[in-house]
């Protein structure tokens, strides 16, 4: 999808114009956030490392997301996204992160979180954490794909407003 080649790669001249690197903790998208950004040449000097943290079980093991937190809120919640976010901002030593955990289906969704259902996190090294959450149509890799465009618009607009 060209927007998203574009946004990557506008999102790389920006971070090398101030001299700041990404990082990404990835649930429903396996990985295709960072996919992105490595797709543009010359990513390695804005973007080192990227978690794809796709059960539970990686979420707590990788990111340290609270047992609690998932039993309480499950994977597709704010709570989660929060600290998926934090966690690989700090373990990453990046200057912002984002976060995303999703329902795309064709299953596994529910009358609270329907198919399409996708939460976001972006982090900042100040603390700041602001989040987002969605509600996308289409098949599997639509909902995929509008996931991985929100993600790079809000971390552009992260850049943007914080240089």
């Amino acid at each position: 999808m060209e927007e998203i080649f574009q946004l990557a790669q506008q999102l790389g001249d920006r971070l090398c114009q101030v001299g700041k690197l990404v990082t990404t903790a990835e649930s429903c998208t396996g990985g295709g956030i960072s996919h992105a950004i490595t797709s543009v040449a010359g990513s390695s000097s804005w973007f080192e490392m990227g978690y794809v943290v796709y059960s539970n079980r990686a979420k707590q093991q990788l990111l340290n997301v609270s047992a609690a937190s998932l039993q309480s809120h499950g994977a597709v919640s704010e709570v989660v996204v929060r600290e998926m976010a934090t966690s690989a901002l700090t373990q990453a030593n990046a200057d912002y992160a984002v976060a995303v955990s999703g329902v795309a289906g064709p299953g596994g969704g529910s009358a609270d979180k329907p198919v399409g259902t996708v939460w976001f996190a972006w982090a900042f090294k100040d603390g700041k954490v602001h989040t987002l959450c969605q509600q996308f149509s289409g098949d599997r890799n639509e909902v995929r794909d509008q996931t991985v465009v929100v993600a790079l618009r809000g971390l552009l607009a992260d850049v943007e407003a914080s240089a």
